[in-house]
Order: structure tokens, then C-alpha cells, then sequence
């Protein structure tokens, strides 16, 4: 099998965020809104379009036996790596994007009712947006078949649909009331996109 078709492991994955510098250490506001000492910047590993073909290949080879017609992800994470996914599946994609805080479906984009769907995310932690873009789904009549993510921080998740990560990454997180960060002053970095307009 070739490197460009060869399903990645986890530590194929592990190796491929740290070449990248794609794991930050600091103190951040993940897109939870909880606080972490360490922060996975997916864009770093994206920003390679051979090796996010490579990532995108791996997901949907973890799919086997399941039949998609849609994939769909939240904005602004996802995209990138559900467009890929969905390449690689030979499907439709579509984006979800937040307006005054809420996930909505728009630029003309629709679930068909019946349609089975695939949702992809870069980075999971609670999963909320996840869960948000489920919601939209099955409120359009459309199933959720699975959900994808590169990463999977760990922690409870805000939805019930199998989970498909290709990197589980145990990573602590705290509520910012709890955060020892924020006690001892330490700045507080948000590079996530939950707040971009």
C-alpha cells in the first residue's frame, strides 16, 4: 500500500500534529469555553493539502460498512477537513455557520429528508457543535450515521451518535472558575473560532 492510501494510526496522527507544531502548551479558552494548559491547532496540520488527503482517506476507510450522502460540518474547524472527507467518500458537503450564536444552515444548503449524514469536526472536546449540527439534521429529517473528528480531547460528550476519532488525546480541561491559570494570572489565549464573525 502506498503512503498516500496507507490508513494512518494514532500514532501516525500524534507524529503528524507535532511535526506540524500543531500542539500548543500555554493556557487557553478552548471553544467549550472551558480552560486548558494545552491547545490542538488543526489548522497547522490542514494547511498541508497531501497530508489532510491523507487524514480525510484514513476517516472514511474507519467508515466501512456505513452508507453516507451528505457530509456536513461546523464552521469554521470543520470545513476544511469535511470537504476532504467527503472527497474522499465521493459525497456532497455542506457547512453550518454560526449567526448571532446559533448553528444555522445557509448559503442554500439543505439536508434532503431521509438523507443519511456524516458529521466531521477538526477537534472534539464536549462536543457542542456537534450536537448543534445534529440538531439541524434531524430537524431537516436527515440521520446522522456517525461522527468524525481528527481529535478527540476527551471529557463528555453533548451527543449520543457513534464517534469515529482518529486521535484519541487525553488532554485536561477545567471550568474557569476552577482554573489555576487564571488564579496565578497567567494571559489567556483563545485561538479557537467559535467567536469569529
Amino acid at each position: 500500500m502506498s503512503d498516500a492510501t496507507h490508513a494512518m494510526t494514532e500514532s501516525e496522527v500524534l507524529n503528524a500534529l507535532e511535526e506540524a507544531g500543531a500542539i500548543l502548551r500555554g493556557h487557553f479558552q478552548l471553544t467549550s469555553g472551558r480552560h486548558s494548559d494545552t491547545y490542538v491547532q488543526c489548522a497547522r496540520v490542514l494547511e498541508d493539502p497531501v497530508l489532510t488527503t491523507r487524514l480525510a482517506a484514513s476517516a472514511a476507510a474507519r467508515l466501512t460498512g456505513r452508507t453516507v450522502d451528505i457530509v456536513a460540518a461546523p464552521a469554521v474547524g470543520g470545513i476544511i477537513i469535511g470537504f476532504a472527507v467527503a472527497q474522499a467518500l465521493g459525497v456532497k458537503f455542506i457547512f453550518s455557520e454560526r449567526v448571532e450564536g446559533r448553528m444555522q444552515f445557509r448559503r442554500s444548503f439543505e439536508v434532503p429528508s431521509g438523507a443519511r449524514v456524516l458529521i466531521v469536526e477538526d477537534v472534539v472536546t464536549t462536543g457542542g457543535s456537534v450536537a448543534e449540527v445534529a440538531e439541524l439534521v434531524a430537524d431537516a429529517g436527515g440521520e446522522v450515521v456517525a461522527v468524525v473528528s481528527l481529535i478527540d480531547r476527551g471529557g463528555d460528550k453533548a451527543f449520543a451518535h457513534e464517534f469515529v476519532p482518529l486521535l484519541r488525546l487525553e488532554v485536561e480541561s477545567w471550568d474557569p472558575s476552577e482554573c489555576g491559570h487564571c488564579a496565578a494570572g497567567v494571559p489567556l489565549d483563545s485561538p479557537g473560532s467559535r467567536r469569529l464573525s
